[in-house]
């Protein structure tokens, strides 16, 4: 064999092999991982982020994947650094933000009504006040038929049934705006059970998340539940009207739940920190509240502001999806506070 040849058969599985080395930048740029934010805990604000993540990924390509565990478990989840942003109907004082290094915002305004499971009683139909809803939950009302209930709703046929009643079993914001209410207008639930995501309930069973408990009640006949009200939109339950603190009998709707944030100012309140139960007026609906997120102060910029740009957009342009939902969107002069504590906190403009 010729000296040229006897160098090429040595070179040509080292060319071969060379081929099959994949080159650095042969994958085409469109290959890319999209942007993911993730989030965690409120189910009371999870009917309205799914929206809006859906409608903003279709605009942006920006993904946001938001996991209803329940106030108590965002709380937890931000403070360990394992998601973005952690969702709570429950405010965090703001020694405790500091503590933590978060940040906190409203995102909307909602309302938790009563859910029944009553054969033969229509939705709206049945009335209750907060002094009788402590001491069903009490476990001190345990009939349909009690003297009670039966006052403030005559001519309701109402059934000779055993009351169960059906609560969170999981650290819940909701539970904690429930729990507010009752001890406002229930001196026993305040001395005897008080405030919290969770708290020691005197009687009745437990479902994990608003949809748990939606769940429950859709099930058991003679049932009693707490839920915010997108949940009884979406499953089409049976609600219940309450006496309001004006004496004035209010069903569940947007605008009750907005009449309940007239009578607060955001801006004013240090860290966004404010109730919206057993608030006055005649429209007012009782047990209003609202859901914050929480950010961490230490999280990468670019991650923050990411999310920041998530929620500037649901505020600006998810106002009409909040509204269908019946969540009452932010005033205008609220977000432009938001807009201005998220510079003065993070020093971040989305």
């Amino acid at each position: 064999m010729n000296p040229v040849r006897r160098r090429l058969t040595r070179l040509l599985p080292a060319v071969f092999a060379a081929a099959l080395i994949p080159l650095p930048f042969a994958a085409p740029a469109h290959a890319a991982d999209p942007v993911t934010i993730t989030g965690a805990g409120s189910s009371w604000i999870y009917p309205l982020l799914t929206k809006w993540a859906a409608a903003y990924e279709k605009e942006t390509g920006v993904r946001i994947n938001y996991q209803s565990i329940g106030s108590g478990g965002g709380i937890a989840q931000i403070k360990a650094g394992t998601v973005d942003f952690g969702a709570t109907d429950m405010p965090l004082p703001s020694d405790e933000l500091e503590r933590a290094g978060l940040i906190q915002f409203p995102t909307a305004i909602g309302g938790v009504d009563l859910v029944v499971n009553l054969e033969g009683v229509k939705p709206g139909e049945l009335v209750l006040s907060g002094p009788v809803v402590g001491d069903i939950f009490l476990g001190k009302i345990t009939k349909w038929n009690d003297p009670a209930i039966a006052a403030l709703n005559p001519g309701v046929k109402l059934p000779a049934t055993d009351i169960t009643v059906v609560h969170r079993s999981d650290g819940s914001g909701t539970t904690f705006t429930f729990c507010d209410y009752l001890s406002k207008v229930n001196p026993e639930w305040k001395e005897k059970v008080g405030v919290g995501t969770s708290v020691n309930w005197p009687t009745g069973v437990g479902g994990k998340g608003n949809e748990g408990i939606a769940a429950y009640v859709g099930r058991l006949p003679g049932s009693i539940g707490y839920v915010e009200y997108a949940y009884i939109l979406e499953n089409k339950l049976n609600y219940v009207r309450l006496v309001n603190r004006d004496g004035k009998t209010v069903s569940p709707s947007l605008q009750a739940f907005q009449a309940a944030a007239a009578n607060v100012d955001f801006t004013k309140a240090k860290d966004f920190y404010v109730l919206l139960t057993d608030q006055p007026g005649a429209e007012t609906w009782p047990i209003a509240g609202s859901t914050w997120q929480l950010l961490r102060k230490d999280a990468p910029a670019e991650k923050n502001r990411e999310v920041l740009r998530f929620f500037r957009w649901g505020f600006e342009k998810g106002r009409d999806v909040a509204e269908s939902l019946s969540y009452g969107p932010l005033p205008e002069s609220t977000v432009k506070a938001i807009e201005t504590y998220w510079k003065n906190k993070l020093g971040i403009e989305p």
